[in-house]
């Protein structure tokens, strides 16, 4: 006799983050709790995300307490400063030249609630910005809606725009280290692809 596993639930509502997960062909639902990011700039990048990814997994695991809960934050930090979603188009265009030229780190912070235990994992990618104009910069905005992404840009749409390189994981910078967490979910026996 083989022992149900819990069904998962994504407690993000980030269409790409739903993409990602996808890819592990598991069935999972979405369900969102209203819950408050910190903004501690005490925290390391790491530390930080990690705390905003609980704190979401968290408020849905204590309604859900039989399933495998996935929270997940995703922050851009240039020298050691988190940049968030924007505020508006001018924050945003601050935000890209502020990025322009330089390289910065995308950490991703996952939390996994779950009857089969509780789990914190983390990636961090380097990305390198190209040498930005004011025109680049304005046509990536009227190109992209930048005001639901942290730092002002998606990696995924028209990246190779204001993107010279990346080190490390692609999906992170997308917004969800899903092969770290496929890892994980095997070890307590979901069928990943």
């Amino acid at each position: 006799m083989t022992t149900r596993l819990p069904r998962l639930i994504l407690a993000s509502q980030s269409p790409r983050r739903q993409q990602l997960l996808s890819r592990l062909g598991i069935p999972f639902e979405i369900v969102i709790r209203p819950t408050l990011e910190s903004q501690d700039a005490s925290l390391d990048p790491i530390q930080l995300c990690l705390v905003n990814a609980a704190s979401k997994a968290n408020a849905v695991a204590n309604e859900f307490r039989d399933s495998t809960v996935i929270g997940a934050d995703t922050l851009v930090f240039l020298g050691g400063q988190p940049l968030g979603k924007p505020h508006d188009l001018e924050e945003a265009q601050s935000m890209l030249r502020a990025l322009s030229g330089h390289v910065h780190e995308v950490c991703t912070g996952v939390a996994l609630c779950s009857p089969l235990g509780n789990c914190n994992l983390h990636a961090v990618t380097k990305v390198r910005f190209k040498e930005l104009t004011n025109e680049t910069i304005l046509r990536y905005l009227h190109l992209v809606n930048v005001l639901d992404k942290a730092g002002s840009y998606a990696i995924q749409e028209h990246g190779n725009m204001i993107i010279e390189s990346i080190e490390g994981d692609l999906d992170n910078v997308i917004g969800f280290p899903v092969s770290t967490v496929a890892s994980q979910l095997k070890t307590w026996g979901y069928p990943c692809r």
